[in-house]
């Protein structure tokens, strides 16, 4: 709006209307809610820089595959996102469920609500390859090891959430990053979260 300028010389912000200030730092972070890390990695990346890291022992390769993994991880929780919304849309009774506890379709449209489908492997339809490794680093793929796997219980592959509600967790930047699904009926646990991944730590988000 007009009440809105920047100085460019001066590197510099301010709102007339609503008295804030501050530089691009300050900006991106109240108005995208990243941290200040966030937003300096932000600038930096769009300024074609590269932030300094304490730990300099990581090579530029070791950092091309770790931003690599993260970028794969974080297009199967968008994925898996829309597979669970999809199937909201299909299920009577999760609908059903929802209108019960009061929550409409517009809400669950708003907080992008899903509903994992009971099948051991229903993800098989979302995704070409259910083998892929990142679905079970992404925590949404439980793999069976030779030790506790028998014979006649099915693949060594299963989602880990079925036949619930799913909400997805979101980052700052309102990435997918994690799941917390609560079943229809009685059954536990009531409630399963993601577990700790490369994108979701949960004691700093």
């Amino acid at each position: 709006t007009p009440s809105f300028t920047v100085s460019p010389v001066k590197q510099f912000y301010h709102c007339f209307g609503c008295g804030r200030n501050g530089s691009a730092i300050t900006f991106l972070m109240e108005h995208s809610g990243l941290s200040f890390v966030e937003a300096v990695e932000e600038l930096a990346q769009g300024a074609g820089m590269t932030v300094p890291r304490d730990d300099l022992r990581i090579s530029p390769e070791q950092r091309a595959q770790k931003q690599a993994k993260t970028l794969a991880l974080t297009e199967v929780m968008t994925l898996a996102c829309r597979y669970y919304r999809q199937q909201l849309k299909q299920s009577d009774v999760a609908i059903a469920y929802l209108k019960r506890r009061g929550v409409s379709g517009k809400m669950a449209l708003r907080f992008g609500l899903g509903y994992a489908p009971a099948a051991r492997d229903s993800l098989k339809n979302g995704f070409g390859n259910y083998q892929a490794d990142e679905l079970v680093e992404a925590g949404l793929v439980i793999e069976r090891t030779e030790e506790n796997h028998s014979p006649g219980s099915g693949g060594k592959r299963y989602d880990r959430f079925r036949d619930r509600i799913m909400f997805p967790i979101r980052n700052t930047r309102g990435q997918v990053i994690a799941f917390g699904g609560r079943i229809l009926e009685k059954g536990e646990p009531k409630y399963l979260n993601s577990p700790e991944t490369p994108l979701f730590q949960k004691g700093s988000e």
